[in-house]
């Protein structure tokens, strides 16, 4: 054969060359091309088929090749996905789900939809709901649940979820699933129902399919209780029940409790919601005839009287140790390699602002203010309470953290209005900066950078063979979770000396009674820091009294409160004085001198400041200052008071510099709490200052 030396449009131009007729397209339906030879399908399909065939032939077994042809997926084209071969109402399922998961702000890739794409083929699906993900790549299953979801709901009212046992609250305007399965009588369950169709509208909080789900808990311990108390019937027949079967319940919950299955507050809240529930579903009809509840006794019920103590909400305090709250910001940069900047600032101000996890993550980027005097505020919304703007003073450092924030985002979103973006922006699904991150995220992110942060020992008072020690034990990180950092932020300023109705108002509370839920009462922290400092409890002389002492009886406490009255540099327990209130001592207060008198460790600063005001006195008085004699001798600091003073100074000091490490730390914690509890200063008239709040970033500046 000759080949012609020719251009191809020479070629072309010659008057006996015709095109040849195709071979026509590969008979696989979702196949888009033509038939490479006179075989039925594509070079790809035909390669298929053949090895079909030969897998075949190796086990005995027929191809149906009809449904090779229906089943088999395209050829893959760069970003292609080919939707030929699937039934319509599939193809408008699968562009449905892709456009809403594209408007929700997620990404769809071609590589993650094509597998789809064959599973829908290979098994013949009429309905992408039909499909069997269980086999799919991580990323394609993701996204065939979505879609599912995403039909499925399209078909949603509250009308058709109504009448499940369960219920996704889309259709309510929340998120999540509400479920009523546990609670097996079919009557109560129905009741259930009707009363969650009324109540969810009337919650405001994006906590209400929560809060719901909680109450419909109570409502499974209540069928619990009638399906194990009554094995003639499980509670099915409301006509039977009476107040006995609810005393029944009532005791279950009791056992329940001092077996340590649920705690005093779980007891408390259960009841308390039942009577809430099954009052209002007697408000809502549902015992007339016709509705669910028909025929149920009226004393079916539960009293006021019924409801138990609450018991302690929590023992244990939630408000993180200095040392503890050191310890977690010197490893801040930590965070920040192992998560992303974005999660480093969210943390660094929920620890200096006290807001919830979930007011920080939300902040708009122009959440930062100044007030008349050009003092930093903070802007945020308070979705708890009232969803309605509110301003918190902040630091100049916590301003700083945000401007820098603030730069980064607008250099990420420079395009996007300033009003429309979000301080700390969701990494995923965000293209325009509108989506905040979301707080369980933070949350988990959070936690699992706790677990790698080092050990961090604490000072503890612990019982050693009858006697209390102080010992550094490590501090039990399940402790440190970001809601944690609120309860500090208010246990510092209560400590400072804020006022619980200034400092309602700081943690964005409606009730007081809430408020003081966030930190320790001061009384109590006041006997604890007492009883730590009563073995540096000294007499006029300087020396130790009740050095073997552990801790005060509550009578001591008493006798303590009854029996002495406050003087500038101590206490004093001369009867006549106590009973004036400190206001008749006829040596004029100079109790040095007094047998009634003694101190604490905790005066140490009072004594100085005073040795120091009886030395200028006596300089001032020995210069050019004119008196009369009489009064120049009347008004000299003696020589034995300052050398007492001096005395007594140095026996305090020396004593404290003894102690071992961890028992000075602890000591120098309970200085700092009595002396901050003490609200009057007696004989010296000087107004009081409030505490500064301890610093747990002392290294940080405001350019930081």
């Amino acid at each position: 054969m000759k080949t012609a030396n020719v251009s191809l449009e020479e070629f072309l131009a010659r008057s006996g060359v015709v095109a040849l007729p195709s071979f026509g397209p590969c008979q696989v339906a979702a196949c888009t091309r033509d038939r490479s030879t006179s075989g039925a399908y594509c070079v790809n399909h035909s390669l298929h088929w053949n090895r079909l065939i030969a897998d075949a032939a190796i086990g005995g077994q027929e191809v149906d090749e009809p449904r090779f042809r229906r089943t088999s997926a395209a050829i893959p084209t760069v970003n292609e996905c080919s939707l030929r071969g699937l039934p319509d109402r599939v193809v408008a399922e699968v562009l449905f789900g892709v456009q809403h998961r594209t408007e929700w702000g997620a990404k769809t890739l071609p590589e993650h939809v094509r597998p789809l794409i064959a599973k829908l083929l290979a098994e013949e699906c009429r309905s992408v709901e039909e499909v069997d993900p269980t086999q799919l790549a991580e990323n394609s299953k993701i996204l065939c649940r979505y879609i599912v979801k995403s039909v499925r709901r399209l078909r949603l009212t509250p009308e058709t979820e109504r009448v499940k046992d369960d219920w996704d609250t889309s259709v309510f305007g929340y998120t999540g699933t509400l479920r009523f399965g546990k609670i097996s009588q079919p009557w109560l369950r129905e009741a259930a129902k009707i009363w969650a169709y009324n109540d969810l509208p009337q919650r405001r909080s994006l906590n209400a399919k929560a809060a719901a789900q909680n109450d419909l808990r109570s409502l499974a311990r209540l069928s619990e209780s009638l399906r194990l108390q009554r094995p003639s019937d499980h509670g099915n027949d409301p006509h039977l029940l009476s107040r006995s079967d609810m005393c029944g319940f009532l005791n279950r919950l009791t056992f329940l409790c001092a077996d340590g299955t649920i705690s005093a507050k779980t007891r408390h809240v259960t009841v308390q919601d039942l009577r809430r529930l099954t009052g209002k579903m007697r408000a809502l009809g549902l015992t007339r005839p016709g509705q669910p509840m028909q025929g149920l006794p009226d004393d079916f019920i539960l009293y006021p009287e019924d409801i138990p103590q609450e018991g302690d909400v929590e023992k244990e305090c939630r408000d993180l140790p200095i040392e503890v709250m050191r310890h977690i910001c010197e490893h801040l940069d930590e965070l920040e390699q192992a998560s992303t900047r974005d999660i480093r600032v969210a943390v660094e101000l929920i620890i200096d602002t006290g807001r919830r996890p979930d007011e920080i993550c939300r902040l708009d980027l122009d959440c930062l203010d100044r007030d008349e005097q050009g003092k930093p505020v903070l802007v945020y919304t308070n979705f708890k309470a009232d969803h309605r703007g509110a301003r918190l003073p902040i630091a100049e450092a916590t301003a700083a953290t945000i401007i820098a924030q603030c730069e980064r985002v607008r250099a990420r979103f420079p395009d996007e209005p300033i009003e429309t973006l979000k301080l700390i922006s969701a990494p995923t699904r965000n293209p325009h900066g509108r989506r905040a991150l979301n707080d369980k995220y933070l949350s988990k992110r959070h936690h699992e950078w706790i677990l790698t942060l080092p050990d961090i020992s604490i000072p503890m008072t612990v019982e050693s063979d009858g006697k209390r020690v102080t010992k550094m034990l490590p501090f039990n990180r399940s402790q440190i979770f970001l809601y944690a950092y609120r309860h500090t932020y208010a246990q510092r300023h209560a400590d400072a000396g804020v006022g619980v109705d200034v400092l309602c108002q700081l943690m964005g509370h409606r009730y007081i009674g809430t408020t003081q839920v966030y930190y320790r009462v001061g009384e109590d922290r006041r006997r604890e820091a007492v009883d730590r400092l009563t073995s540096m409890h000294f007499d006029r002389h300087g020396t130790r009294i009740w050095r073997e002492a552990t801790a005060l009886l509550d009578s001591e406490h008493l006798r303590r409160a009854v029996g002495e009255v406050a003087v500038p540099y101590g206490s004093c327990s001369e009867p006549s004085n106590v009973a004036a209130g400190g206001h008749d001592c006829p040596i004029r207060f100079r109790c040095v001198g007094c047998s009634h008198f003694s101190t604490d460790v905790s005066y140490l600063p009072d004594l100085e400041g005073y040795l120091a005001a009886l030395l200028r006195s006596r300089e001032r008085l020995r210069g050019a200052f004119v008196a009369d004699d009489w009064a120049t001798a009347e008004a000299m600091p003696s020589e034995a008071e300052i050398s007492r003073i001096r005395r007594l100074i140095s026996q305090i000091k020396t004593e404290v510099d003894d102690l071992p490490t961890t028992d000075r730390a602890q000591i120098e914690e309970s200085i700092g709490i009595v002396r901050r509890a003490r609200t009057t200063v007696v004989g010296l008239g000087t107004p009081q200052v409030r505490q500064p709040l301890p610093d747990v970033r002392p290294d940080r500046t405001s350019e930081q």
